[in-house]
């Protein structure tokens, strides 16, 4: 027997219509380098559906790739509608992709145009005669910034004039399994991936977003995306803020310290999201400022270590709260709620430690573990806790192969399920603990250490404000650890020490020995300024391991 009920497409025009219609007088905030600009939704709307008409005489072709090379601004937020709304497919452009792997994701993706901020113009503009498909380059002024000359290649368009002069386009799209939007992966291995979100994914993923027991984004809330929305679209937090009604405040290209703390407090901020290395900085801001609007401290990314969460906690009441994902998972795939009938059983410690998990699947997702290099259906691992294998998931916003690419047969199980590269534990309560990926976990004397393990620990002296860790070749043990540190210069109040001898080598040594087994310990540390970093703002431990052969062990 089947069903009785209507078949409503789930497609992204919903989202846009309601609120158009019911939160018209909410705002949308943009900081920029010319000052705060302040828009409605109602205003925003309307623009949208001007860009939208404008994308037809630029003469975009009906499912054609609609690139963005720009911040996080409401000029950005009317281009993840309009090319979707219309029936083409938005793909954001990663600014900080280095220049050959930006010429090859938008040659392969075959974008027609795309819209670039005045500010990054000089990035985009030099390579613009390597681009194959690209018709029109549009300029949006967010400022500073002079266009470089573009003797041959695309036409330049003025984005305000382009507005101008259009048509307000009908948004509508029929089919949810049409391609919505494109990210591409930030192409540590080898060239970027590229992952196709559709309507129907994109929609659920929003549900998911906003769903109580995820990120639970709600009308009145007022979020702060410092997730860049060039990247895995800013962890869905755009389309949930535009769906909810909630107020969306973008900070621009100034994710400095002070400027995210200017924006906390005098916008009364009540959702932020951003990568650890982001919230590290932030901290000695933050707790100088007034904070009390904040309900939620949104990372993912990369592993939170314990001492940030709970200098968090200290300093401002809210530890961090973990989220995990990936560009293929949309990204939302798990978040680190602690269950009711585990905080009243667990004493403070034992919540810090469980919040250093990525915890549960969100509602949608499922999760399991297999042996790791496997693409047979997975040998059954038990979530205990302990047994560690490489974490696999499955659900309808989970990509189900890449585009155009060979590789999908590589992270694909032959039933349907994702490889994300990531070994990991489960516990019977359903937390997932990371404990590497796949190509950094050391495999020393036959047995994993963990590289997250050992950074987490590291990041917990007091005088250490980022580790990296890697494994190096050893003629006797296969692999040994090797430790990047950068010392701290200003840690927060909550994270100070009255230490103030020179950290040395031996010094984090003796402070590991005391937290992990002696055979963890790293064989040497390498004193750095500063950790080198992907595009989408994790440690480049491929660029480290490049390094080895030249890297100067510190004593």
């Amino acid at each position: 027997m089947r069903g009785l009920m209507q078949d409503f497409p789930l497609t992204l025009p919903h989202l846009f219509e309601r609120a158009e219609r019911l939160f018209a007088d909410k705002h949308v905030v943009t900081a920029s380098p010319t000052g705060r600009h302040h828009t409605t939704y109602g205003d925003w709307a309307h623009r949208t559906r001007r860009l939208g008409g404008a994308l037809g005489a630029l003469g975009v072709s009906a499912d054609g790739r609609v690139g963005t090379f720009a911040w996080n601004s409401a000029r950005h937020l009317e281009l993840y509608f309009a090319a979707p709304c219309t029936g083409r497919v938005l793909h954001t452009l990663n600014i900080r992709l280095a220049a050959e792997q930006l010429v090859y994701v938008v040659n392969h993706a075959e974008d027609e145009v795309i819209f670039v901020d005045r500010s990054l113009a000089h990035l985009l503009f030099p390579l613009a005669p390597r681009f194959t498909t690209v018709k029109h380059l549009v300029v949006m002024d967010d400022g500073p910034g002079d266009l470089p000359p573009l003797d041959q290649g695309p036409s330049v368009v003025d984005y305000e004039t382009l507005l101008v002069d259009a048509t307000p386009a009908e948004l509508h799209v029929a089919d949810e399994l049409r391609a919505a939007s494109m990210c591409y992966t930030s192409g540590t291995t080898g060239n970027p991936k590229g992952v196709v979100y559709t309507h129907r994914s994109m929609f659920l993923h929003t549900f998911g977003v906003t769903a109580a027991g995820a990120l639970a984004i709600a009308e009145p809330d007022r979020v702060l995306p410092i997730v860049p929305m060039f990247h895995a679209n800013a962890w869905g937090l755009p389309h949930a803020a535009v769906a909810a009604g909630a107020t969306l405040i973008l900070p621009g290209s100034d994710l400095s310290p002070g400027a995210i703390a200017d924006l906390v407090e005098s916008e009364r901020v009540t959702v932020a999201a951003g990568v650890p290395t982001i919230w590290m900085a932030a901290l000695p801001e933050l707790e100088r400022r007034d904070t009390s609007s904040l309900r939620s401290i949104i990372c993912g990314g990369s592993a939170v270590p314990r001492a940030l969460s709970e200098a968090y906690r200290s300093a401002l009441g809210l530890p961090i709260l973990q989220a995990w994902g990936m560009t293929e998972t949309s990204p939302l795939g798990a978040v680190c709620r602690i269950k009711s009938t585990l905080g009243s059983a667990l004493e403070d410690d034992a919540q810090a430690d469980l919040r250093t998990s990525v915890g549960q699947p969100v509602i949608g997702v499922q999760a399991r573990i297999s042996r790791p290099g496997g693409r047979q259906p997975a040998e059954p691992v038990p979530w205990d806790g302990t047994t560690a294998g490489e974490l696999e998931v499955r659900g309808p916003w989970i990509a189900a192969a890449y585009h155009d690419d060979p590789r999908s047969a590589e992270s694909f199980t032959e039933d349907g399920w994702l490889t994300t590269g990531d070994i990991a534990t489960i516990d019977s309560h359903g937390y997932i603990r990371i404990v590497d990926r796949t190509k950094d976990v050391i495999k020393s004397g036959g047995e994993w250490i963990s590289s997250i393990a050992l950074e987490n620990e590291l990041m917990a002296h007091p005088r250490v404000a980022e580790a990296a860790v890697i494994g190096v070749t050893d003629q006797r043990w296969g692999e040994r650890p090797l430790a990047y540190v950068v010392l701290a210069s200003d840690r927060p109040a909550s994270l100070a020490t009255d230490e103030t001898s020179t950290t040395t080598k031996l010094d984090l040594l003796a402070f590991l020995e005391q937290r992990v087994p002696r055979w963890w310990l790293p064989d040497e540390v390498v004193f750095l300024d500063q950790i080198p970093r992907t595009s989408a703002g994790k440690f480049d431990k491929r660029q480290l391991r490049d390094s080895v052969a030249t890297a100067q062990p510190a004593s």
